[in-house]
């Protein structure tokens, strides 16, 4: 039998599943909300005058450090370069950017290095692929670095206001035709360095070598000619007695004056 009024009703099962689905897609839309949120908030200006300070209270100086980074001949695509550049700030600021424990500066790229970790979610990760494609290296002072990493963050910061969800964009074949014209391109005068360092290694232990063999072949003569030249002798040769060249010295002795 069936119970009054039970016919004709779905059973409970029946319409779960379309609840459990709604709920859900109501959750997600809130988590993408939230996370469009953070993404367009998560770079402040706090960030940015922490890094402006960094450049401040460098010391002007010639001295040029090897990093590698973003090539921007290569790779014009500005949300693509910002995606390559992301990457490469981090590694940067871990392997790179070092100061002394525990001071302002140390502690300015700590909360940057936080600051990175929490913006990978707005990243997608083809940014990964090609690792090396569209880098190259710089030789650059600590200034000039520290300023391309702060355009990193102002530009990211900028774009995330305007779309937060522009680094979904897929640059694979972006980095794919980076990767067709050589990963590594050194520009124009930035072998520099490194061409000077060399020949300075080759220079020195060439003109030690030239010194030595100079020293040596004076040397050399001037022995050969001290071994040639004939031995001056201060006293008289001994001469037989009775020999008319004593007789007559001996004349001429007797003499009288």
């Amino acid at each position: 039998m069936t119970a009054p009024g039970a016919a004709g009703r779905c059973p409970p099962t029946t319409w779960l599943g379309p609840l459990l689905l709604l709920v859900c897609l109501l959750v997600s839309g809130s988590i993408t909300e939230g996370v469009s949120e953070h993404c367009s908030h998560m770079i402040g200006n706090g960030h940015l005058q922490s890094l402006q300070q960094l450049i401040d209270s460098q010391m002007e100086t010639s001295c040029q450090i090897a990093f590698e980074f973003v090539d921007q001949e290569q790779l014009k695509d500005p949300v693509c370069y910002l995606k390559k550049a992301f990457l490469l700030v981090q590694d940067i600021m871990e392997d790179t950017m070092r100061f002394k424990d525990n001071t302002p500066s140390a502690n300015a790229i700590v909360q940057l290095q936080e600051l990175s970790l929490r913006l990978k979610s707005c990243f997608t990760k083809d940014y990964e692929e090609h690792d090396k494609a569209c880098v190259r290296t710089f030789y650059e002072t600590p200034l000039q670095l520290l300023e391309k990493i702060k355009n990193v963050f102002n530009e990211t910061k900028n774009l995330l206001k305007k779309d937060w969800n522009i680094f979904s964009k897929n640059c694979s074949n972006n980095f794919a035709k980076c990767s067709s014209q050589g990963h590594e391109r050194q520009p124009v005068g930035s072998s520099g360095p490194q061409l000077r360092g060399f020949a300075f290694r080759l220079l020195v232990p060439s003109i030690i070598l030239v010194l030595l063999a100079v020293g040596g072949l004076l040397f050399y003569r001037r022995r050969r000619r001290s071994h040639q030249e004939p031995q001056t002798v201060d006293s008289p040769m001994e001469r037989p007695e009775g020999s008319p060249l004593t007789q007559d010295e001996d004349r001429q002795v007797e003499l009288p004056v």
